[in-house]
This record gives C-alpha cells, sequence and structure tokens, in this order.
C-alpha cells in the first residue's frame, strides 16, 4: 500500500478478509504466506488507523441545560 494511493476502509476490509481466508486455507507456500501475512498487518493497521481518526470526527448533538443543542465530542460506551 503506497502512501499516495490511500484504498477506502471498505476495499481494505475486504482485501483483508481475502488475506484471512488465504492464510486459514493452508495451501500457500511459506514465502507466499509470509508475503499475505505482512499485507494483511499493513491493512489492519491502516483501518485501525482509520477507525480513530472517525472516531475523533464523530460529535453528538446534545441539549445543555437551557435545551440549546450543544456539539460534545462522541465518547463510546463501554
Amino acid at each position: 500500500m503506497s502512501p499516495k494511493a490511500k484504498p477506502s476502509f471498505e476495499k481494505s476490509i475486504k482485501d483483508l478478509e481475502k488475506i484471512v481466508k488465504a492464510l486459514e486455507s493452508g495451501d500457500l507456500p511459506l514465502e507466499k504466506a509470509l508475503e499475505k501475512f505482512e499485507a494483511g498487518i499493513k491493512l489492519s493497521r491502516y483501518c485501525a488507523e482509520t477507525l480513530d481518526e472517525a472516531e475523533k470526527r464523530v460529535t453528538v448533538l446534545m441539549a445543555d441545560d437551557s435545551g440549546q443543542p450543544e456539539e460534545q465530542p462522541f465518547a463510546p460506551r463501554d
């Protein structure tokens, strides 16, 4: 994955799923499996970073004490 051409999150997830299936099949030679594993790690990190950035951008509109809407940062529930 080159820094210039970042794939969409959805495409990255699909590619990651294909890699997982290929690795789970057990039919790959060792060198090919290692290449796929490395590509999968890169995609996994990219997807995690993309989700982190999306979470930072999400805001929830909530009413303040006077009933007026106010923006608050998104805080995921545990």
